[in-house]
Protein backbone atom coordinates (compact mmCIF):
# COMPACT_ATOMS: atom_id res chain seq x y z
CA UNK A 1 0.00 0.00 0.00
CA UNK A 2 3.11 2.19 1.23
CA UNK A 3 4.38 1.56 -2.37
CA UNK A 4 0.96 2.32 -4.54
CA UNK A 5 1.16 6.04 -2.67
CA UNK A 6 4.49 6.30 -3.43
CA UNK A 7 3.76 5.52 -6.95
CA UNK A 8 0.69 7.92 -7.27
CA UNK A 9 2.85 10.99 -5.19
CA UNK A 10 5.81 10.56 -8.08
CA UNK A 11 3.42 9.65 -10.70
CA UNK A 12 4.27 12.48 -13.29
CA UNK A 13 8.00 12.15 -12.20
CA UNK A 14 8.03 8.50 -13.41
CA UNK A 15 5.88 9.28 -16.30
CA UNK A 16 8.52 11.87 -17.14
CA UNK A 17 11.68 9.61 -16.93
CA UNK A 18 9.86 7.06 -18.53
CA UNK A 19 9.60 9.45 -21.83
CA UNK A 20 12.76 10.24 -21.75
CA UNK A 21 14.54 7.14 -21.21
CA UNK A 22 12.59 6.00 -24.17
CA UNK A 23 13.84 9.03 -26.54
CA UNK A 24 17.23 8.63 -25.53
CA UNK A 25 17.18 4.86 -25.86
CA UNK A 26 15.88 5.47 -29.27
CA UNK A 27 18.18 7.85 -30.73
CA UNK A 28 21.30 6.04 -28.89
CA UNK A 29 20.29 3.06 -31.15
CA UNK A 30 19.51 4.96 -34.22
CA UNK A 31 23.04 6.34 -33.61
CA UNK A 32 24.62 2.86 -33.23
CA UNK A 33 22.32 1.58 -36.07
CA UNK A 34 23.21 4.03 -38.30
CA UNK A 35 26.88 3.51 -37.47
CA UNK A 36 26.61 -0.54 -37.92
CA UNK A 37 25.03 -0.41 -40.97
CA UNK A 38 26.73 1.87 -42.57
CA UNK A 39 28.73 0.16 -45.53
CA UNK A 40 31.84 -1.40 -45.75
CA UNK A 41 34.50 0.22 -48.07
CA UNK A 42 36.40 -1.53 -50.55
CA UNK A 43 40.53 -1.36 -51.12
CA UNK A 44 39.43 1.80 -53.22
CA UNK A 45 38.03 3.63 -50.16
CA UNK A 46 34.52 3.10 -52.17
CA UNK A 47 31.51 1.86 -50.42
CA UNK A 48 30.49 -1.27 -51.31
CA UNK A 49 26.61 -2.29 -52.12
CA UNK A 50 24.91 -4.22 -48.71
CA UNK A 51 24.01 -7.70 -48.92
CA UNK A 52 20.90 -9.05 -50.30
CA UNK A 53 18.10 -8.41 -48.75
CA UNK A 54 17.31 -11.90 -45.68
CA UNK A 55 14.30 -12.08 -43.25
CA UNK A 56 17.35 -11.21 -40.43
CA UNK A 57 18.17 -8.08 -42.75
CA UNK A 58 14.32 -6.92 -42.79
CA UNK A 59 13.90 -7.14 -39.30
CA UNK A 60 17.07 -5.22 -38.56
CA UNK A 61 15.55 -2.76 -41.19
CA UNK A 62 12.40 -2.41 -39.52
CA UNK A 63 13.85 -1.96 -35.76
CA UNK A 64 15.80 0.86 -36.99
CA UNK A 65 12.26 2.40 -39.15
CA UNK A 66 10.62 2.52 -35.56
CA UNK A 67 13.33 3.34 -33.50
CA UNK A 68 13.48 6.41 -35.96
CA UNK A 69 9.88 7.03 -35.70
CA UNK A 70 10.25 7.01 -31.85
CA UNK A 71 13.22 9.28 -31.58
CA UNK A 72 11.81 11.35 -34.02
CA UNK A 73 8.30 11.49 -32.96
CA UNK A 74 8.28 11.51 -29.47
CA UNK A 75 9.25 14.77 -28.43
CA UNK A 76 6.96 16.41 -30.11
CA UNK A 77 4.11 13.83 -28.55
CA UNK A 78 5.53 14.79 -25.42
CA UNK A 79 3.07 17.69 -24.33
CA UNK A 80 -0.13 15.64 -25.10
CA UNK A 81 1.20 12.54 -23.41
CA UNK A 82 1.81 14.74 -20.27
CA UNK A 83 -1.15 16.64 -20.47
CA UNK A 84 -2.98 12.73 -20.48
CA UNK A 85 -1.19 11.45 -17.91
CA UNK A 86 -2.71 15.14 -15.69
CA UNK A 87 -5.99 14.48 -16.58
CA UNK A 88 -6.22 10.25 -16.01
CA UNK A 89 -4.81 10.71 -12.88
CA UNK A 90 -7.34 13.32 -11.93
CA UNK A 91 -10.32 11.20 -13.07
CA UNK A 92 -9.02 8.18 -11.69
CA UNK A 93 -8.16 10.24 -8.04
CA UNK A 94 -5.89 7.75 -5.73
CA UNK A 95 -4.70 5.20 -8.43
CA UNK A 96 -1.40 6.16 -10.75
CA UNK A 97 -2.01 6.64 -14.08
CA UNK A 98 1.41 5.60 -14.91
CA UNK A 99 0.13 2.37 -16.73
CA UNK A 100 -3.19 4.22 -18.87
CA UNK A 101 -0.03 6.69 -19.90
CA UNK A 102 2.26 3.73 -20.91
CA UNK A 103 -0.53 2.27 -23.04
CA UNK A 104 -1.30 5.45 -24.44
CA UNK A 105 2.58 5.67 -25.30
CA UNK A 106 2.09 2.02 -26.79
CA UNK A 107 -1.18 3.04 -29.03
CA UNK A 108 0.90 5.97 -30.44
CA UNK A 109 3.82 3.96 -30.69
CA UNK A 110 2.10 1.29 -32.63
CA UNK A 111 0.94 3.75 -35.47
CA UNK A 112 4.37 4.49 -36.07
CA UNK A 113 5.66 0.72 -36.10
CA UNK A 114 2.38 0.14 -39.02
CA UNK A 115 3.98 2.90 -40.76
CA UNK A 116 7.68 1.54 -40.41
CA UNK A 117 6.53 -1.96 -41.83
CA UNK A 118 5.60 0.30 -44.62
CA UNK A 119 8.40 2.03 -44.88
CA UNK A 120 10.60 -0.89 -44.82
CA UNK A 121 8.26 -2.78 -47.97
CA UNK A 122 8.96 0.84 -49.31
CA UNK A 123 12.95 0.45 -49.06
CA UNK A 124 12.94 -2.75 -51.10
CA UNK A 125 10.96 -1.77 -53.39
CA UNK A 126 13.20 0.79 -54.32
CA UNK A 127 16.31 -0.93 -53.64
CA UNK A 128 15.24 -3.89 -55.86
CA UNK A 129 15.38 -1.26 -58.66
CA UNK A 130 18.49 0.02 -57.76
CA UNK A 131 17.29 3.39 -56.71
CA UNK A 132 18.75 3.88 -53.31
CA UNK A 133 22.37 4.03 -52.53
CA UNK A 134 24.20 2.63 -50.14
CA UNK A 135 23.34 5.76 -47.65
CA UNK A 136 20.14 4.69 -48.46
CA UNK A 137 19.53 7.61 -50.89
CA UNK A 138 17.52 8.00 -53.93
CA UNK A 139 19.75 7.79 -56.42
CA UNK A 140 16.83 8.72 -58.67
CA UNK A 141 16.86 12.81 -59.80
CA UNK A 142 12.96 12.55 -61.02
CA UNK A 143 12.24 10.67 -57.57
CA UNK A 144 14.06 13.38 -55.62
CA UNK A 145 12.19 16.03 -57.40
CA UNK A 146 8.95 14.43 -56.84
CA UNK A 147 9.49 13.70 -53.16
CA UNK A 148 10.14 17.29 -52.66
CA UNK A 149 7.53 18.45 -54.55
CA UNK A 150 4.82 16.45 -53.53
CA UNK A 151 6.04 17.06 -49.72
CA UNK A 152 5.65 20.74 -50.41
CA UNK A 153 2.06 20.57 -51.93
CA UNK A 154 1.06 18.16 -48.97
CA UNK A 155 2.14 20.97 -46.54
CA UNK A 156 -0.35 23.29 -47.29
CA UNK A 157 -3.51 20.30 -48.04
CA UNK A 158 -6.72 20.52 -46.25
CA UNK A 159 -5.59 17.28 -44.47
CA UNK A 160 -2.29 18.19 -43.39
CA UNK A 161 -3.56 21.44 -41.42
CA UNK A 162 -6.14 19.38 -39.78
CA UNK A 163 -4.19 16.66 -38.78
CA UNK A 164 -1.65 19.35 -37.38
CA UNK A 165 -4.10 21.25 -35.48
CA UNK A 166 -5.09 18.13 -33.64
CA UNK A 167 -1.17 17.65 -32.48
CA UNK A 168 -1.07 21.36 -31.50
CA UNK A 169 -4.19 21.22 -29.44
CA UNK A 170 -3.57 18.10 -26.82
CA UNK A 171 -7.00 20.26 -24.82
CA UNK A 172 -9.70 20.05 -27.89
CA UNK A 173 -7.82 15.86 -28.48
CA UNK A 174 -9.15 15.24 -25.20
CA UNK A 175 -12.27 16.96 -25.39
CA UNK A 176 -12.79 15.03 -28.72
CA UNK A 177 -11.54 12.04 -28.11
CA UNK A 178 -11.76 10.75 -24.01
CA UNK A 179 -12.26 7.09 -23.54
CA UNK A 180 -11.59 5.66 -20.24
CA UNK A 181 -10.14 2.40 -19.17
CA UNK A 182 -6.64 1.10 -20.65
CA UNK A 183 -8.54 0.01 -23.85
CA UNK A 184 -9.48 3.51 -24.09
CA UNK A 185 -5.88 4.66 -23.52
CA UNK A 186 -4.65 2.31 -26.26
CA UNK A 187 -7.50 3.78 -28.15
CA UNK A 188 -6.64 7.55 -28.03
CA UNK A 189 -2.87 7.01 -28.10
CA UNK A 190 -3.76 5.15 -31.13
CA UNK A 191 -5.73 8.06 -32.48
CA UNK A 192 -3.63 10.75 -32.20
CA UNK A 193 -0.66 8.68 -33.53
CA UNK A 194 -2.83 8.30 -36.89
CA UNK A 195 -3.25 12.32 -36.37
CA UNK A 196 1.08 12.42 -36.09
CA UNK A 197 0.72 10.28 -39.21
CA UNK A 198 -1.54 12.19 -41.33
CA UNK A 199 0.43 15.40 -40.38
CA UNK A 200 3.89 14.12 -41.05
CA UNK A 201 4.10 10.87 -43.31
CA UNK A 202 5.21 13.05 -46.58
CA UNK A 203 8.03 14.61 -44.29
CA UNK A 204 8.84 10.87 -43.53
CA UNK A 205 9.40 10.14 -47.03
CA UNK A 206 12.08 12.84 -47.10
CA UNK A 207 14.45 10.60 -45.17
CA UNK A 208 14.70 8.97 -48.75
CA UNK A 209 16.16 12.23 -50.34
CA UNK A 210 18.80 13.40 -47.81
CA UNK A 211 19.64 9.56 -46.85
CA UNK A 212 17.69 7.30 -44.18
CA UNK A 213 21.39 6.63 -42.81
CA UNK A 214 22.08 10.24 -42.88
CA UNK A 215 21.64 10.82 -38.89
CA UNK A 216 21.93 14.84 -39.55
CA UNK A 217 19.06 14.38 -41.71
CA UNK A 218 17.06 12.73 -39.26
CA UNK A 219 17.66 15.02 -36.63
CA UNK A 220 16.81 18.03 -39.37
CA UNK A 221 13.32 16.50 -39.77
CA UNK A 222 12.79 15.87 -35.82
CA UNK A 223 13.64 19.11 -35.26
CA UNK A 224 11.63 20.82 -37.76
CA UNK A 225 8.42 18.21 -36.72
CA UNK A 226 9.12 19.50 -33.23
CA UNK A 227 9.06 23.55 -34.36
CA UNK A 228 5.92 22.82 -36.50
CA UNK A 229 3.53 21.16 -33.65
CA UNK A 230 5.10 23.41 -30.56
CA UNK A 231 6.30 26.78 -31.78
CA UNK A 232 3.56 29.23 -31.58
CA UNK A 233 3.65 30.31 -35.18
CA UNK A 234 4.30 26.40 -36.01
CA UNK A 235 1.78 26.03 -39.08
CA UNK A 236 3.21 28.97 -40.83
CA UNK A 237 6.61 27.40 -40.82
CA UNK A 238 5.07 24.31 -41.80
CA UNK A 239 3.37 26.21 -44.94
CA UNK A 240 6.76 28.00 -45.66
CA UNK A 241 8.55 24.74 -45.88
CA UNK A 242 5.99 23.88 -48.49
CA UNK A 243 6.78 26.79 -50.56
CA UNK A 244 10.59 25.75 -49.94
CA UNK A 245 10.58 22.09 -50.30
CA UNK A 246 8.34 22.65 -53.97
CA UNK A 247 11.35 25.43 -54.78
CA UNK A 248 13.72 22.40 -54.11
CA UNK A 249 11.89 20.35 -55.87
CA UNK A 250 11.47 22.61 -59.15
CA UNK A 251 15.13 23.21 -58.92
CA UNK A 252 16.33 19.80 -58.70
CA UNK A 253 13.86 18.95 -62.04
CA UNK A 254 15.10 21.94 -63.79
CA UNK A 255 18.87 20.65 -63.04
CA UNK A 256 17.53 17.73 -64.87
CA UNK A 257 16.12 18.57 -68.22
CA UNK A 258 19.46 20.63 -68.40
CA UNK A 259 21.62 17.94 -67.96
CA UNK A 260 23.56 19.37 -64.73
Amino acid sequence: MTLLVALHRHDRTIVILILLAAIAASWAYLLFGVDAAMPEMDDMGMAMSPPGWTGGQAALTFAMWVAMMAAMMLPSAAPMLLFYDVIARKRNAGSAAIGPTSLFGLGYLAVWAGFSALAVALQYGLDRANLLSPMLQTTSVALTAALLVAAGVYQWTPLKQSCLRHCRSPLDFVLQHWRGGRRGAFAMGSTHGLYCLGCCWMLMLLLFVGGVMSFAWIAAIALFVLVEKLAPAGHWIGKAAGVALIGWGGYVLTSLFMGT
